[in-house]
């Protein structure tokens, strides 16, 4: 619900944003706004400045809070027939996709290769999918998961159950727990990585992440459940949720994923396709969490490409992680 909207110059739209509206982010409520315009050109006008909240430049990670002024320019929406339609193949993958649904919550295993929403290029994400798959319901995503990552993503079909569980993500009050290929022998088999992460934005748009003294917190668990020739099976649980934070942290610990093309070493990576892991390796296993009194907790198995991969490796010899 918009409590108001008016002009403020030719094209420009000032809207105050409504109260239940409150902690959702930029980008979702741009989309929301704005019918019918790509993800990637929300984006693009974010990036540039062009929308501001209270006066002052939007980040695109920036959420909301009701009362709000958000600046929105104008912006050339899809007219009649130009608007993209989803191919039928990818909308029944992503509705067979779906694991579990009640009155709250929808939940899929997201496949490798769907993003979670559209945008930088990438015409349909899981939500627009799921959204083309039950038009007549309405869906938000809870969080993300990188495009490469496959497992669980959850979606809110009402309000007020998105804004409860982000309201426990943003207060870490929630589980998520990955399964992860590493590269090497860790020295212990359990160990922690507690190192800030800064996100940067390379010539070309490509984003990168890094650790850095000016970054935000971040915390990984790692827990070594199996260990092979040149690798170690890892369940990894998430504290904070950064962007590429066990990929980053892993390479930190000296030991990147497997098929990581960004984070990764070029020769191990290599030697993983001989096993036929073709992606990189980075499951979402678990996602739990108490809201009202209600225990939810969604799991998926590990994909079977990935499952593939695992059982064509070679076994550990020697010592092996205490």
């Amino acid at each position: 619900m918009i409590l108001d909207t008016k002009i403020s110059s030719p094209g420009v739209r000032m809207v105050t944003v409504a109260d239940d509206r409150d902690g959702q982010r930029i980008d979702n409520f741009l989309t929301g706004q704005l019918k019918g315009v790509p993800r990637s050109l929300i984006y693009r006008i974010l990036r540039t400045g062009q929308v501001r909240i209270n006066g002052k430049r939007a980040q695109p990670d920036a959420r909301l809070s009701g009362g709000d002024q958000v600046r929105i320019p104008p912006v050339r929406t899809a007219q009649a027939g130009e608007e993209k339609v989803a191919p039928r193949a990818m909308v029944e993958r992503i509705r067979q996709a779906v694991i579990f649904e009640d009155r709250d919550y929808l939940v899929i295993d997201k496949p490798a290769g769907i993003a979670s929403h559209g945008g930088s290029g990438v015409s349909f994400g899981a939500i627009e999918l799921l959204r083309a798959a039950r038009p007549d319901e309405t869906l938000e995503l809870a969080h993300r998961l990188d495009r490469d990552t496959s497992g669980v993503l959850v979606l809110a079909r009402r309000r007020a159950a998105l804004t409860g569980l982000q309201e426990l993500i943003r207060d870490g009050r929630i589980t998520k727990q990955y399964l992860a290929l590493l590269h090497g022998h860790p020295k212990r088999a359990k160990f922690d990585v507690n190192v800030p992460l800064r996100k940067f934005d390379l010539q070309g748009g490509e984003r990168m992440v890094r650790v850095s003294d000016d970054g935000k917190p971040a915390l990984t668990a790692f827990k070594v459940i199996g260990t092979y020739a040149d690798a170690s099976m890892a369940e990894v649980t998430l504290y904070t949720g950064r962007t590429h934070q066990i990929r980053v942290h892993a390479q930190h610990a000296g030991h990147p994923l497997a098929g990581d093309e960004k984070y990764g070493l070029r020769d191990f990576n290599k030697a993983m396709r001989d096993f036929g892991l073709h992606r990189l390796f980075l499951h979402a296993a678990r996602f739990e969490f108490d809201l009202n009194g209600k225990t939810h907790s969604f799991s998926a198995p590990l994909a079977p490409d990935l499952a593939a991969a695992l059982d064509a490796l070679p076994p550990a010899t020697g010592k092996t992680a205490r």
